[in-house]
């Protein structure tokens, strides 16, 4: 089955109780259970819930494997992962370009983490390593087969976030990865209402632990935000289509005009630097100033003051995260919409001068 079928139709068949066609959401706390201890499958939503089962069968399909976990967010996915995989005085390998809830989550928690651009830094403590490709917010691109090998060579787990390169334009576990994590919020959900996370997995064993943490720590989605998700899945391929058409326009548009544009070919997310990008960001029509990506309605942010705020100045210094880098979220508006929008404002700028 196709990904674009898929979408639509796996683990998704009509209800076999009254006919629905769209999968029915389980809006309950408890299940009713025929004797202690038996059961229907299902005693308490925040150990399991039908509507979330669903997604987490359709969000594994779409990755190519068969086991996942969905969360209430996606730093509650990362979360369960360091804590139930990571013991004291393990390593987590890390890109130099890393969002800044990551990097915020693996601060505050004491976890130990090793910035390595070239991922050759292993250690007898390296237990995981943390792949961002694209990273966010200069969409760096790695060989994620490359750094795999290399990974499992010194007995570490390799974690891929493909939240911007969605399964439709990057297949992680091909690639030997062994956890693929998503902030579902973005292009799986899609349309800007849904906070939720996920981890994928295609050994059972690997995700139990975090299975295990999901349901301890009762960090979980709700089954209206899963019945959404599942909404929204049903057009990712439309929209992740749109999505890319859109990105490389506004990326081929914008090297004509500013000097240092970062775009990794694909995707939605294109990222530049311009003087005065505080001013820009919020003078757009199409592009909303907001937080987060991979929505309908295309978006924009300042990086170092919304999204990486968390990393010391000094550091967003040495990352290249300057006060001049803008992060565009181009949605699935009309291409030319979105361009003349760049243009309006970039018209008043001196890069569009210089380079038009």
């Amino acid at each position: 089955m196709r990904p674009e079928t898929l979408a639509i139709h796996f683990a998704q068949d009509a209800d076999p109780t009254t006919g629905a066609l769209v999968t029915p959401i389980a809006q309950t706390s408890t299940f009713v259970q025929e004797a202690p201890g038996v059961n229907k499958g299902f005693d308490y939503t925040r150990t399991s819930n039908p509507t979330r089962q669903t997604l987490e069968k359709v969000l594994a399909a779409l990755e190519g494997v068969e086991h996942g976990a969905v969360f209430a967010s996606g730093i509650a996915a990362e979360n369960a992962i360091f804590q139930s995989l990571l013991q004291p005085g393990d390593e987590v390998l890390v890109p130099d370009d890393l969002y800044g809830g990551t990097f915020r989550l693996l601060n505050s928690y004491g976890h130990r983490f090793v910035v390595d651009p070239a991922y050759r830094q292993f250690t007898d403590r390296t237990k995981l390593v943390w792949i961002e490709s694209p990273t966010n917010p200069r969409l760096k691109l790695f060989d994620i087969e490359t750094i795999a090998q290399r990974a499992h060579a010194h007995g570490a787990l390799v974690v891929v976030d493909n939240t911007f390169a969605t399964p439709l334009n990057q297949r992680p576990f091909e690639l030997g990865a062994d956890l693929v994590v998503h902030s579902v919020t973005k292009y799986l959900a899609g349309h800007s209402d849904v906070i939720q996370g996920a981890v994928l997995a295609k050994d059972a064993d690997v995700l139990a632990p975090i299975r295990f943490a999901q349901n301890a720590t009762g960090a979980t989605a709700s089954p209206f935000d899963c019945w959404l998700t599942l909404r929204g899945l049903k057009t990712l391929s439309l929209r992740v289509r749109q999505h890319n058409a859109n990105g490389a326009a506004v990326a081929a548009w914008l090297r004509h005009h500013v000097e240092r544009v970062y775009y990794p070919g694909f995707g939605g997310v294109v990222s530049f630097e311009i003087e005065g990008a505080r001013e820009l960001v919020g003078s757009l029509r199409y592009f909303q100033l907001a937080e987060s990506l991979g929505g309908v309605k295309s978006l924009v942010c300042h990086p170092a003051t919304m999204t990486h705020a968390a990393i010391p100045e000094a550091r967003r210094r040495e990352l290249g995260i300057s006060d001049d880098l803008v992060r565009l979220s181009c949605g699935i508006e009309h291409p030319d919409d979105l361009i003349e929008d760049l243009e309006a404002v970039l018209r008043r700028a001196k890069p569009l001068a210089a380079h038009a």
